[in-house]
C-alpha cells in the first residue's frame, strides 16, 4: 500500500529546479513517484514502507534546494491529512509561516539592494554629477565595490550558494545564471581596481560594473518578492476554506454543557449549537429545528430547513434555531476536511501540457550557458573595442534574459487559481489532468437516477373518477399506504402531507407483494394497486386502459385507487426531472456536446424521461456492471467520454470514462471514483466546469506563449544579433528587469482568473 506525504521546498524559482528536486527525491529508499509543484513550492511524495526524511533533505539539498522537514507535532499529523492536521490545520498553517518568512526576507534583501543600488548608480556616473567631482576616480571605485559587496554577497548570497551547490553535480539553473553572470561583473570590476595599469597600452577600458551586478541582483529579488507575494495569493481558495473551520464546541455530557476545543470533539458525542453559531462537525439532527446556511459547500444563498434525522456539514452556520446533534465525522473525515484536501491536490497537481514545459526547461539551461559562452567569445574575437567590454556585458545579459522562470510558473499558478475558482463555485476539482481533460470532452453520457432525476418518487397526477374529486382520491390512497414502507407509498403520503390532510389509519392492512395494498377503514374496503391487483379483485378497467397507458409512456408509475370495488381515480407517481436538468442538458448541446442517458429501466420508460430533456441517445435496459462497457465501446469509436453520476452502481462507469463527475449528494464510492464533483447537485455546474476547463488552458497556452516568446526573442538580442543592423545592445540591467516582469506579468496573468464569471 502507497502512502502520501507532502513537503515543503525551498528555494525553487524554475522549472528546471522543480525537475532536480523530483529527481533528488526519487533517489531515495521505498518513494515510488514524487510530484513537485514550483506555484505551491510542494513536493508530493509516494511511498511504500518507512520513508528517511533525513535521506530526503540530504539529497535535495545536494542539488542546492531544501526541505522543510515536519517535526514530531506534525509528522504523525502529515501521514492521515497531507500537511493537514483535524480541524486547525497546523500543518497548512507552518507551510504558511514559513513562506510569510520567505517573502520577508525577500522585502529586506531588496530594500537593502535598492538602497545601495541607488549610491552605486550615483557613483558610476559621477561624470554628470557635479557634486561628486570632489572624489577622484579610483577613490570612487573603491567607494563602489565597498557598497557592492553587501549586494553582491548578502541579498545575492542564495544565488551563489545554490550555483556552487549545483555545480557540484553539473546541474545548471536560473540561479547559475544569475550568479555566473553578476560574479563575471564583480569579479571584473575588482580586477579593474586591483591592476589599474593592465589595461594601459590596450584598446581596453578600464571601467567597472558594480552598477550591472547589484542593480541585476536587486531587480530579480524584486521579481522574486512579487512573485512570492502573487503566489500566495493563488492559494486564497484554500485559506478561505480553512478559516471556516469551527474552533470550538458545546458538548453536552452528563447533562451538562461542556465548551471544548474542536479538537477534543469524539464521534458520536451530543453537540449544543445555538443560533448565530458555527457546527462544528459533520452529524445528523437528534433535537430541534432550524435553518442552516450552507453557502460556503452548495454556494447557495437560501438557507436550508433542518429538522430531526437531517444531515448537518461541520463549518456551515445554525441560523436561528437551537439544534442538537451526534457528531457522525469528525477531523480529516469531515466534509470541509476532504473538500480541503482535494482543493490541494489540485492545486499540486501537474497538467500533462505542464510536461512539456518541464521538459524544455531540462534542457534549455545548459543550452543557455553554452550561447552565452560563444557569445562572450565572438564579441571577443571579433567584436568591435573596446572587445573584452562587449564580450563580458553581453555574455551577462544572455545569461540574466535567459532564466526561464515564467517557463516554470506559466501552468502551476494557473491550474491553482482555476481549482480554486471552481471550489469557490462548488466544482471540487481533483487535479490539474481533469480539468485539461474537461473541455477536450465530446460526448457525456448521464445516468439518470439521482443524476438526472430526483431519486425520490414524487406524486405528478391525481385524477379523479366516477364523480369523486381529487382529495378523496388522494386520502383513501394515502389511508392504504400509511403503514406501507414502500417508496411509492412515501411519496403519497409526503403528498396529503403537503395538502395537510388528516390521514387516519387503516383498521386493517394487508401488503400483496407486487401488486399494491389492500386496507379496510370503517366498512370500506380499499384497493391501491396495479392493474393485476384490480384484476385478482375482479374490477373491470377495460375502460380505463388508455389513460393508464398514456401515464406509462410517460414514464410514471400508475396506480388505481379502489373503495368497495368501484374504482375512484389514478395517482400516477414518476422520479421527477431535477431542476436545472433540461437546461443544463441544452446548455451543453450549445457546446456542441453529444448527450447519452443511461438507465436500466426499459426502453419506454428511458425515453419518456430522454424526451422531456430533449436527449435524444437512451441506453435503456443497462445493468450496473455494463455501464462501464458503454462508455468503451464510445471510446472505441474514437468519442473523449464524460460520465456523470451519483451511485455506488455508477463508479465503474466513472473509473472508465476520460473525465468522471461525481453528483455531491451520492455515494462515497462514486465521489471517490469521480475526477469533478458537483457539490451543489447541479448540473449546470456540468456546464461550468467545461467553460473553467476552456478559459484555464486558453490562460496556460497564453503564458507558455508569452514565457517562450520572450525566451526565444530576448536571448539572440542580449547575444547582440541587432548590433551590426541598428547598433542596438542590451544592457544587462535592462535584461534583468525584463525577466523579473515576464515571471510577474504570468503570473498576474493566472491572477485575473479570479475576476472570471462561471
Amino acid at each position: 500500500m502507497q502512502n502520501k506525504l507532502d513537503l515543503h521546498v525551498k528555494g525553487m524559482h524554475c522549472a528546471s529546479c522543480v525537475l532536480k528536486v523530483e529527481k533528488a527525491i526519487k533517489k531515495v529508499q521505498n518513494v515510488k513517484e514524487a510530484n513537485v509543484n514550483l506555484a505551491t513550492e510542494k513536493a508530493t511524495v509516494n511511498y511504500e514502507g518507512n520513508l528517511d526524511l533525513n535521506q530526503i533533505k540530504k539529497e535535495v539539498q545536494k542539488v542546492g534546494y531544501d526541505i522543510e522537514l515536519p517535526n514530531e507535532k506534525y509528522n504523525h499529523k502529515m501521514q492521515g491529512m497531507q500537511g493537514h492536521d483535524m480541524y486547525g490545520m497546523e500543518g497548512h498553517d507552518h507551510a504558511a509561516m514559513v513562506k510569510e518568512q520567505e517573502i520577508k526576507e525577500l522585502k529586506n534583501k531588496f530594500i537593502i539592494g535598492a538602497i545601495l543600488s541607488v549610491f552605486i548608480l550615483l557613483g558610476t556616473y559621477q561624470e554628470f554629477l557635479p557634486f561628486l567631482s570632489f572624489i577622484p576616480r579610483n577613490s570612487m571605485f573603491i567607494i563602489l565595490l565597498l557598497l557592492t559587496i553587501p549586494v553582491q554577497f548578502y541579498a545575492g548570497l542564495m544565488f551563489h550558494k545554490n550555483a556552487l551547490r549545483g555545480l557540484k553535480h553539473f546541474n545548471f539553473d536560473m540561479d547559475s545564471l544569475v550568479s555566473i553572470g553578476t560574479n563575471a561583473a564583480f569579479l571584473y570590476s575588482l580586477f579593474v581596481i586591483l591592476f589599474p595599469n593592465f589595461f594601459s597600452g590596450t584598446s581596453l577600458q578600464a571601467e567597472v560594473y558594480f552598477d550591472t551586478a547589484a542593480i541585476i541582483i536587486t531587480l530579480i529579488i524584486l521579481g522574486r518578492y512579487l512573485e512570492a507575494k502573487a503566489r500566495s495569493r493563488t492559494s486564497l481558495a484554500i485559506k478561505k476554506l480553512i478559516g471556516l473551520q469551527a474552533k470550538t464546541a458545546t458538548v453536552i455530557r452528563g447533562n451538562k454543557e461542556i465548551k471544548i476545543p474542536i479538537e477534543e470533539v469524539k464521534l458520536n458525542d451530543i453537540l449544543l449549537i445555538k443560533p448565530g453559531e458555527k457546527i462544528p462537525t459533520d452529524g445528523i439532527v437528534i433535537f430541534g429545528y432550524s435553518s442552516v446556511d450552507e453557502s460556503m459547500v452548495t454556494g447557495e444563498s437560501i438557507p436550508v430547513e433542518k429538522n430531526i434525522k437531517d444531515v448537518v456539514i461541520g463549518g456551515t452556520i445554525n441560523k436561528n434555531g437551537v439544534l442538537r446533534i451526534k457528531a457522525t465525522k469528525i477531523g480529516k473525515d469531515t466534509m470541509l476536511a476532504q473538500i480541503i484536501k482535494l482543493v490541494e491536490e489540485a492545486q499540486g497537481s501537474k497538467a500533462p501540457i505542464q510536461r512539456l514545459a518541464d521538459k524544455i526547461a531540462s534542457i534549455f539551461v545548459p543550452i543557455v550557458v553554452i550561447i552565452a559562452i560563444l557569445t562572450f567569445l565572438i564579441w571577443y574575437f571579433f567584436g568591435p573595442d573596446p572587445a573584452f567590454n562587449h564580450a563580458l556585458l553581453n555574455f551577462v545579459a544572455v545569461l540574466i534574459i535567459a532564466c526561464p522562470c515564467a517557463m516554470g510558473l506559466a501552468t502551476p499558478t494557473a491550474i491553482m487559481v482555476g481549482t480554486g475558482k471552481g471550489a469557490e463555485t462548488g466544482i471540487l476539482i481533483k487535479d490539474a489532468a481533469a480539468l485539461e481533460m474537461a473541455h477536450k470532452v465530446n460526448t457525456i453520457i448521464f445516468d439518470k437516477t439521482g443524476t438526472l432525476t430526483k431519486g425520490k418518487p414524487e406524486v405528478t397526477n391525481i385524477l379523479a373518477l366516477n364523480n369523486f374529486n381529487e382529495k378523496d382520491v388522494l386520502f383513501y390512497s394515502a389511508i392504504s399506504e400509511k403503514n406501507s414502507e414502500h417508496p411509492l407509498a412515501e411519496a403519497i403520503l409526503n403528498y396529503s402531507k403537503k395538502l395537510k390532510l388528516k390521514i387516519p389509519s387503516p383498521s386493517k392492512f394487508e401488503n400483496i407483494p407486487g401488486h399494491g395494498i389492500k386496507a379496510y377503514l370503517r366498512g370500506k374496503t380499499i384497493l391501491n394497486g396495479n392493474r393485476r391487483l384490480m384484476e385478482i379483485n375482479k374490477i373491470n378497467i377495460a375502460q380505463y386502459e388508455n389513460l393508464l397507458t398514456k401515464f406509462e409512456d410517460e414514464g410514471k408509475t400508475a396506480m388505481f385507487v379502489a373503495v368497495n370495488k368501484k374504482i375512484i381515480g389514478i395517482i400516477a407517481v414518476a422520479d421527477t426531472l431535477k431542476e436545472n436538468s433540461k437546461e443544463a442538458v441544452q446548455e451543453l448541446e450549445k457546446l456542441g456536446k453529444e448527450i447519452y442517458m443511461i438507465t436500466g429501466d426499459n426502453e419506454r420508460t428511458g425515453k419518456a424521461i430522454a424526451s422531456q430533456l430533449g436527449i435524444k441517445m437512451v441506453l435503456a435496459n443497462v445493468l450496473p456492471h455494463e455501464k462501464s462497457a458503454k462508455v468503451k465501446e464510445l471510446q472505441a469509436k474514437g468519442k473523449i467520454v464524460a460520465t456523470v453520476g451519483d451511485g455506488i452502481n455508477d463508479a465503474p462507469m466513472l473509473a472508465q470514462a476520460d473525465l468522471g463527475i461525481a453528483i455531491g449528494s451520492g455515494t462515497d464510492v462514486a465521489l471517490e471514483t469521480g475526477s469533478i464533483v458537483l457539490v451543489k447537485n447541479d448540473l449546470r455546474d456540468v456546464v461550468k466546469s467545461i467553460k473553467l476547463s476552456k478559459f484555464t488552458l486558453k490562460k496556460i497556452k497564453q503564458n507558455l506563449f508569452w514565457a517562450f516568446i520572450y525566451n526565444i526573442l530576448g536571448i539572440p538580442i542580449a547575444a547582440g544579433v541587432l548590433y551590426p543592423f541598428f547598433g542596438f545592445l542590451l544592457n544587462p540591467i535592462i535584461a534583468a528587469g525584463a525577466m523579473a516582469f515576464s515571471s510577474v506579468s504570468v503570473v498576474s496573468n493566472s491572477l485575473l482568473m479570479r475576476r472570471y464569471r462561471l
